[in-house]
C-alpha cells in the first residue's frame, strides 16, 4: 500500500507579547522544520505516581517513536490547579527533571539531522557535555492527577 500523506514543513511560532511602561518588549520567533511526515498529539492522565508517556527507540512500536526522527515534541500541563514533574532520561540511564506548573510548556526540540540521538547529558556536577540518545520521558502529578497534551512531529 502507497502512503498518500505527503511530508510537509511545519512552522512553529513563539510569541512573547509584553508592553512595559508603554515600549513594546515582546518578541516572536519562528521556527521551519521540513519533511515532517507524521503527526502524533495525544492528551493523557497523567497520576500522582512516575508514568512513562512516551518513549523512543529504532523502531516504531506502542507509544515508542523512531528516535532519529522525532523532530519536536511538546509537553503541556492542561491542568488549572497543579504542577507535573517530566523526568528525561538517556540511554545511560541519566536523568533531568523539569517542572511543568498548570498551563505551561515544555518543548524539547530534536537534532534537525538526527532527531533525538545525542541530544541530552545530565551528571551530578559540572558538565562536559557528552550527548546521548534520549529513550524516555516519564511524568508524574504533584498532588492529584493531571491531563498532559503530548506532541510529537516527526520526518
Amino acid at each position: 500500500m502507497t502512503s498518500t500523506i505527503t511530508a510537509a514543513t511545519m512552522t512553529v511560532t513563539l510569541t512573547e507579547s509584553i508592553s512595559l511602561s508603554g515600549v513594546d518588549q515582546g518578541a516572536t520567533n519562528t521556527l521551519s522544520i521540513g519533511s515532517i511526515a507524521e503527526v502524533n498529539k495525544r492528551i493523557l492522565t497523567v497520576p500522582t505516581s512516575e508514568v512513562e508517556v512516551i518513549a523512543f527507540g529504532t523502531a516504531v512500536s506502542s507509544g515508542t517513536f523512531v528516535e532519529s526522527t522525532a523532530m519536536y515534541i511538546r509537553f503541556t500541563n492542561l491542568d488549572d490547579t497543579n504542577h507535573i514533574v517530566l523526568i528525561f532520561k538517556d540511554e545511560a540511564n541519566a536523568e533531568f527533571a523539569v517542572k511543568l506548573d498548570k498551563g505551561q510548556s515544555f518543548i524539547y526540540n530534536g537534532d534537525l539531522s538526527g532527531g533525538v540521538v545525542d541530544t541530552m547529558d545530565a551528571l551530578n556536577g559540572p558538565v562536559t557535555p557528552t550527548l546521548a540518545d534520549l529513550v524516555n520521558v516519564t511524568a508524574k502529578a504533584d498532588t492529584a492527577s493531571c491531563d498532559l497534551e503530548v506532541f510529537v512531529a516527526s520526518t
